[in-house]
């Protein structure tokens, strides 16, 4: 269990690493002598960095050991982090965030295969639920934690406190991981072989369509939830933060015996909060009401599709592959909310997320043979 609780460490930082930024813009911005617009790119960065390396890295780093892997990937952290506590050079920060983002994609490409490995298969599902509960819980309790300690201190002293954590870490990661090998059953596997097997191009077509609706939501909360009349953004995200912390451990007890059932309510629940979210402009309950059952239906995604991909691949070098294209749905969510806040006004944007969510529970419901079987 320690192993596992180590792994989910390691999620939440890096998803804490990514999203910290946004909360600590204004202090950023202002002391580097920048806009926010230019400051926000030290996310942009990151994200980017994680979706396009995290394949080629992959690939080439398939002999090293995992705990190796892992405490590269962590000192990384420790390193990036330590250099923007002590850095006002804007230059020299995204060039650490860059290296920070590396290193996410490479965390996020082997925590769920190495909790995978760490009990028997009839369990493998709820291990990974536990190391990928990193997620909400950065989301949840993370950002707002990160952007609390830039108020009372620094935005200095939040990287420097990220810094701490990691070295923190390493610790726990060599006391409590086995060096396991990279793919001891599928070492030969490529990853054009990955992308042709049965059912694989399916699971990352869902994840492309329920990210993008999802990240087209969560980029723009904030002016939603101003349209309808509560200002409260904070207790919007708490809401989120919590209904995605129920929905990782409704997933966890479900997913091995339940896997295709979740994936469907799952994103059921995505698009029909996104339509609530289209009209929440009528009350704050309405926004409050959808907000908690897009938590629901966002909480315990990543683990059904780390679980579908290595079911559906036979191998954990498929998370590479769901990391990227997860990561490159983060950003289309992000540019695609922009043009339609800017074209079509706030109330586009959740519309457009249930939209896209109808071929995406389409194509979940079509891969029912290889993608999103019933498994017993």
């Amino acid at each position: 269990m320690l192993s596992l609780l180590a792994l989910f460490i390691a999620g939440f930082l890096s998803i804490l690493n990514e999203t910290v930024p946004a909360g600590l813009l204004p202090k950023m911005s202002a002391s580097l002598g920048l806009s926010d617009s230019v400051a926000g790119q030290t996310i942009t960065v990151y994200a980017l960095a994680t979706a396009l390396t995290a394949i080629p890295l992959n690939a080439a780093l398939k002999s090293v050991g995992r705990r190796t892997l892992l405490v590269w990937s962590l000192s990384a952290f420790a390193a990036a982090n330590l250099v923007i506590a002590l850095e006002n050079n804007f230059t020299v920060i995204l060039i650490a965030r860059l290296a920070a983002g590396v290193a996410a994609g490479l965390i996020w490409s082997n925590i769920g295969g190495i909790a995978a490995r760490l009990v028997p298969e009839n369990a493998r599902g709820k291990a990974i639920a536990i190391a990928l509960a990193g997620t909400p819980a950065a989301l949840c309790l993370g950002l707002p934690a990160g952007t609390a300690l830039g108020d009372a201190a620094s935005w200095h002293a939040t990287f420097g406190v990220m810094a701490a954590l990691s070295v923190a870490l390493i610790a726990w990661v060599f006391a409590s991981v086995p060096n396991l090998a990279a793919e001891p059953k599928n070492a030969h596997v490529s990853f054009p072989s990955i992308l042709r097997a049965p059912g694989v191009r399916t699971i990352l077509w869902v994840v492309a369509g329920f990210i993008t609706a999802h990240n087209l939501l969560y980029t723009y909360i904030e002016p939603l939830a101003s349209r309808s009349g509560t200002g409260r953004i904070e207790w919007v995200l708490l809401v989120f933060g919590v209904a995605a912390l129920l929905s990782i451990w409704a997933t966890g007890h479900f997913v091995d015996p339940h896997h295709r059932v979740l994936m469907l309510v799952s994103s059921c629940l995505l698009g029909v909060s996104a339509a609530v979210l289209g009209v929440a402009f009528v009350s704050p309950a309405i926004l409050y009401l959808g907000v908690a059952a897009w938590g629901v239906g966002f909480g315990g995604s990543a683990t059904l599709f780390v679980t579908a991909g290595i079911r559906a691949a036979g191998t954990d070098g498929v998370q590479a592959a769901i990391v990227t294209v997860f990561n490159l749905s983060i950003a289309a969510g992000g540019v695609f909310g922009g043009l339609l806040l800017t074209g079509f006004g706030v109330l586009s944007i959740p519309w457009a997320s249930a939209a896209i969510m109808i071929p995406t529970i389409v194509t979940v419901v079509a891969g029912r043979r290889h993608s999103f079987p019933h498994w017993t």
